[in-house]
């Protein structure tokens, strides 16, 4: 090790602490030899210490996997069943140095399945180096992972053009696959591409000029990741300083506390505190190793101010100048995570900086095809799918373009019951832009939309029909008894000489909802749908009877929303599923375990349980007319007038 032969500790340490540090990304198809390739980097470039290569040698005959060699792989593939399988699984992170600079490698699954590990990782990177197996060319997921690359505003490539020595060091082999990767990295914007021909294995172009590449003028993959000048514009952005946590260890100090996402802030400047606009001036700023006159990006600081604002947890300090957007509505990429697709109109936790707030998916714009990089319209987002979409936040949110400033243009979604992370998200500067420059969302200025005004009132129509208008929506698995329920409880109001209308999911997928299928999405909007037919039912004065699955929360509290409270009962049919599928004789629940029917609640798609239902009943022991006596009682005095 270098330490060795250093006279003068301290002066080794300052030396090691004035190097730039650079991280970078490997990504590329399962089997492109990525661990195999970081393994030999780390192991040529010396930094596995004696004992760790002396224990990969015992794994490396364990294995088996490249005969009497060491299998360097085994080196990042840590994980029993990464081992056992031969492939990355989860991100592995190696830390290396060589004279000339500080490394940070992000290794990254190259599954299609785990792309969203892939994503994390290289959310941080100020490099990649996509692999390409030589035997095998240009593959979707080189394509992928050079778009999502690009997608994360990484604009420096290096093309590894790994296994050269199974195809016998062809220079056309390689200069085939070069120009295949030219070509779409030109639509990509990919223009710093370095590509190297090379044998992970074999240990060629790694460190030094392989002999067996005379052909090849460029550098070695080190002496590329060595001399690669990378821009960092981190301390020339403007500042943004998101707001930890307020300091105040007694009543003679008060601090803000965070670490600053870019630019520079010094002792007396002028700041404004967003979302509130007030200003201050910084009076000091304080570490654990003293007082500072001047701190930049990544300095992590308290921050004492000359008056006496307002400031917490999520707000953002800035300068006067290049503010960032301070909206509840924005524009973004999504890199959807999760199986569950997005569901348009559910609510989401949004986390930014050290902001988190609730926000819905309005619209999705469009879906990019990453085979082609065409654009195609699109109403969700399913697992490893990318999109542009529109965000509503439910609260004010300060953010710059992702282009500008990956700090404060980044975010993620997260479930906002599993708690999983669901998407990552970088907001778009859609200034310009062609596909969101439309009209679709504006108001008209002449001719302002608004609901007609009847001129009859609701004490009108309580006295002339004798009820209260109310929606009953009965909830519950299929053949569960909704309809059967709906139907008896429409006789009995019918007897007690009330007006009431049933509608129910079967009735509106024949006419309204043809159009619809059954995915989580258009679920929603079949609701939807019913909802605003059974509030203009209850503006009329009539009672409506709603049958339908409804197996989200979120869609029944948007239905009694959209219909108000005042006028929602809620019915839930809690028949165990077993029951249910005894009375099936449709078919459905056994075409959905053959997965003939996608998303089908209680089978495929998870079914939310109420619990703030009104009244719950459970069929298996009860007739339809029993529950619609039991349900009539409970309503009546919500129903007389």
């Amino acid at each position: 090790m270098n330490i060795i032969n250093e006279t003068n500790i301290d002066t080794y340490l300052a030396r090691h602490n004035a190097k730039d540090l650079l991280r970078f990304i490997t990504c590329g198809n399962v089997d492109d030899g990525k661990s195999t390739l970081i393994g030999r980097l780390l192991l040529e470039a010396g930094a596995i210490y004696d004992d760790q290569i002396a224990a990969l040698q015992c794994d490396s005959e364990k294995h088996g996997t490249v005969g009497k060699r060491i299998d360097t792989a085994l080196l990042l593939d840590g994980l029993e069943d990464e081992r056992q399988q031969g492939i990355t699984i989860d991100v592995a992170y190696r830390y290396f140095t060589t004279p000339q600079r500080k490394f940070i490698i992000a290794d990254t699954p190259g599954h299609e399945q785990f792309t969203r590990n892939m994503a994390t990782g290289a959310s941080t990177a100020d490099l990649a180096i996509i692999l390409v197996d030589a035997t095998k060319g240009i593959s979707t997921q080189t394509r992928r992972h050079a778009f999502i690359v690009s997608l994360l505003g990484i604009r420096h490539i290096i093309l590894a053009v790994n296994k050269m020595d199974l195809v016998g060091y062809d220079q056309d082999v390689f200069t085939k696959i070069k120009e295949e990767f030219d070509r779409f990295a030109q639509v990509l914007s990919l223009d710093q591409v370095c590509a190297i021909p090379l044998s992970a294995l074999e240990g060629d172009n790694i460190i030094q000029a392989s002999p067996r590449t005379q052909w090849y003028s460029g550098p070695a993959l080190l002496e590329q990741l060595d001399s690669v000048q990378v821009d960092s514009n981190r301390h020339s952005n403007a500042l943004r300083f998101p707001i930890q946590w307020v300091n105040r260890p007694d009543s003679s100090f008060r601090g803000f506390s965070g670490t600053i996402a870019s630019g520079r802030l010094c002792v007396g400047d002028q700041v404004t505190v967003l979302p509130s606009r007030k200003t201050a001036r910084v009076s000091s700023i304080v570490t654990m190793d003293g007082q500072l006159d001047e701190a930049v990006a990544a300095d992590s600081i308290t921050v004492t101010l000359d008056c006496e604002i307002d400031v917490t947890r999520g707000d953002m300090l800035v300068g006067a100048e290049m503010q960032p957007t301070v909206s509840r509505r924005g524009e973004a990429n999504l890199v959807w995570m999760t199986e569950q697709p997005l569901v348009p109109g559910k609510s989401y936790w949004f986390k930014q900086t050290t902001r988190r707030t609730s926000c819905e998916i309005s619209a999705v714009r469009y879906r990019t095809d990453v085979n082609t990089f065409q654009r195609s319209s699109a109403s969700s987002l399913s697992l490893n799918e990318i999109g542009r979409c529109e965000i509503k936040l439910h609260d004010p949110v300060m953010f710059d373009p992702y282009s500008a400033n990956l700090g404060t243009g980044s975010f993620i979604l997260v479930d906002r019951i599993s708690h999983e992370t669901v998407a990552a998200g970088m907001f778009c500067d859609a200034s310009g832009d062609p596909s969101t420059s439309g009209h679709w969302d504006d108001e008209s200025v002449l001719l302002a939309p608004r609901p007609a005004c009847s001129h009859i009132s609701n004490s009108a129509r309580c006295s002339r029909y004798g009820q209260k208008p109310l929606t009953i929506l009965i909830t519950g698995l299929s053949s569960s008894g909704k309809t059967s329920v709906a139907m008896a409880l429409e006789v009995r109001l019918f007897r007690e000489r009330l007006t009431c209308i049933v509608v129910d999911g079967q009735s509106l997928r024949l006419g309204i909802s043809r159009d619809l299928g059954f995915t989580a999405e258009e679920r929603s909007e079949n609701l939807r749908r019913a909802a605003e037919i059974a509030k203009l039912i209850n503006d009329a004065g009539q009672i409506c009877i709603a049958a339908f699955v409804a197996p989200s929360v979120w869609v029944r509290n948007k239905a009694r929303e959209l219909i108000g409270a005042e006028r929602f009962f809620h019915v839930f049919l809690s028949t165990a599923p077993e029951v249910c599928r005894s009375r099936d004789h449709t078919g459905q629940y056994k075409a959905a375990d053959r997965g003939e029917i996608s998303s089908f609640p209680g089978v495929t798609f998870n079914y939310e349980t109420p619990t703030d239902a009104d009244l719950v009943f459970d069929t298996e022991n009860m007739t339809a007319e029993q529950v619609a006596e039991e349900i009539l009682a409970r309503i009546k005095t919500r129903i007389t007038c």
